[in-house]
């Protein structure tokens, strides 16, 4: 059986020979999705550990209650306070995500073509206005067939 994996493997490509013909243990790939701006990770994890800490709370106050603890009131009032601040939490990585993209812009295919053809556009513009430039300085410069300004 273990034979037979190392060869489903090997056919995948995860398992590769090396040029001294050992086996690699481990192949990069490259990633299929961006990575997320470093704000947007930030409030990511943030909401993450909020959200993981105030399940736990809820198990607490869940525990405390079933044991008729004195403390399952108080563990009931401060998840719904964690509730609340993990909403926050998941709103603010929406939120981030956002104004990141409204600050730095989404590449888009249809933007990006109209973007470039926008560039195409002005460096043509750029190119005949200084070709005409060009020309007019030639004309005002030499005067009536003079070749020399003496």
């Amino acid at each position: 059986m273990r034979g037979h994996r190392a060869g489903a493997r090997e056919r995948r490509g995860v398992m590769r020979m090396s040029t001294a013909g050992q086996r690699e243990l481990w192949v990069e790939e490259p990633a299929k999705r961006r990575r997320m701006p470093d704000p947007v990770r930030t409030a990511a994890v943030r909401a993450v550990l909020i959200a993981s800490l105030t399940l736990i709370q809820a198990m607490v106050a869940t525990l405390c209650t079933l044991a008729e603890s004195w403390l399952a009131f108080p563990m009931v009032l401060s998840s719904v306070a964690s509730t609340v601040v993990a909403t926050w939490g998941v709103l603010d990585v929406w939120v981030t995500r956002q104004v990141w993209n409204q600050r730095h812009g989404v590449v888009s295919v249809p933007a990006s073509t109209a973007r470039q053809l926008r560039r195409e556009r002005r460096h043509a513009h750029r190119a005949a206005r200084s070709r005409g430039r060009g020309t007019e300085k030639i004309r005002t410069q030499g005067g009536a067939g003079q070749l020399t300004h003496t």
